[in-house]
């Protein structure tokens, strides 16, 4: 007896709903999909989605492989070829690179075709129905990509001529509005999505002033982005960076930070923020920093506060007075 030959594809999972979704009605449809999440450093809340991802994976009952962006795709964010949305987000370009990564899956694995959670016109730059033309014309995936979720209302796709999906099981969904989604999933019973909230950092206009400080001065990489999430950020006039925690957890995350090549920052007779110096910083700009932890500290009415300076594995001690609110807000990104 013959055997039939199940179609394979590979499909764009974020953990959110839309992309759970569309990979739910592939799968519903017989064929074999796997899963790719990618990570990177301006996911709206990257281990809350990862491990959405996986949940939905699990539910589903279908493989995922997690792909960790890098220095790569730094360099998206630092000239994209066609352009930035409102703020630093070079939505177009950084979907064409996951859309390749995906098709890498894709033909190491036997895949006929990719899919996602795409909604036309749910976001102004990258899913317009222009967009998502030109973004199958440049990553040469044209008819390649399948978007469940607003099919019936494009092209018709190679999976749906080859009647490997049926066009007439695809959704007609559009719009920003996700009422349709989740009424959908729970008519499928879909579990373990992340919340619509959140998103990529790279669109607030708050993040993007930091991103766009670090552009200014050279140092988008991967050891400095790790830092945009955390603290008040300040540029010293030498053209070092200060960031200073705002809580317990920033002071932590801001210690584990503090390699050998910056500057820790500590109040020692009062409690107070840790802070770390990024950049060449000469002792001007230590002792500026110094005074700026010391702004934060419980110690800022007292007069002079002594702050612990760890540099190059050797310690010492400076005493300084509070820097004053104007000099503050001057200095901060």
């Amino acid at each position: 007896m013959e055997q039939t030959v199940r179609i394979k594809a590979v499909g764009l999972l974020s953990g959110g709903l839309d992309s759970s979704l569309a990979l739910r009605i592939v799968r519903d449809q017989g064929v074999d999909v796997t899963a790719v999440n990618f990570t990177g450093p301006f996911g709206g809340c990257i281990e809350a989605r990862d491990s959405s991802a996986r949940k939905v994976a699990a539910s589903l009952e279908i493989p995922l492989e997690v792909i960790e962006l890098g220095e790569e795709y730094l360099e998206i964010v630092k000239s994209p070829r066609h352009g930035y949305g409102s703020n630093v987000n070079p939505c177009i370009d950084c979907h064409i690179y996951m859309l390749l990564g995906a098709k890498a899956v894709m033909d190491r694995i036997g895949g006929s075709f990719l899919i996602t959670g795409e909604v036309l016109g749910q976001r102004p730059m990258s899913q317009r129905l222009d967009t998502l033309k030109r973004i199958e014309k440049v990553s040469g995936l044209r008819g390649l990509i399948l978007r469940p979720l607003s099919a019936r209302l494009l092209d018709e796709t190679l999976p749906e001529t080859k009647g490997w999906v049926r066009r007439e099981d695809m959704r007609a969904v559009s719009g920003r509005s996700r009422r349709e989604q989740m009424m959908l999933a729970e008519e499928m019973g879909l579990t373990g999505y992340s919340s619509p909230a959140g998103g990529c950092l790279l669109t607030d206009p708050r993040f993007a002033v930091r991103v766009r400080d670090l552009l200014a001065h050279g140092s988008l990489t991967l050891p400095e982005v790790k830092l945009l999430r955390l603290g008040r950020h300040f540029r010293l006039p030498g053209g070092a960076k200060l960031v200073v925690g705002r809580k317990q957890a920033e002071n932590r995350d801001l210690a584990a930070l503090a390699t050998p090549d910056r500057v820790l920052l500590v109040t020692e007779d009062c409690p107070g923020p840790t802070a770390v110096i990024t950049g060449p910083a000469g002792c001007e700009d230590v002792d500026l920093g110094a005074r700026v932890v010391a702004r934060y500290s419980d110690g800022r009415g007292v007069g002079r506060v002594r702050v612990g300076v760890v540099s190059g594995g050797a310690r010492r001690t400076v005493v300084v007075e509070p820097a004053d609110p104007g000099e503050v807000e001057r200095l901060m990104i």
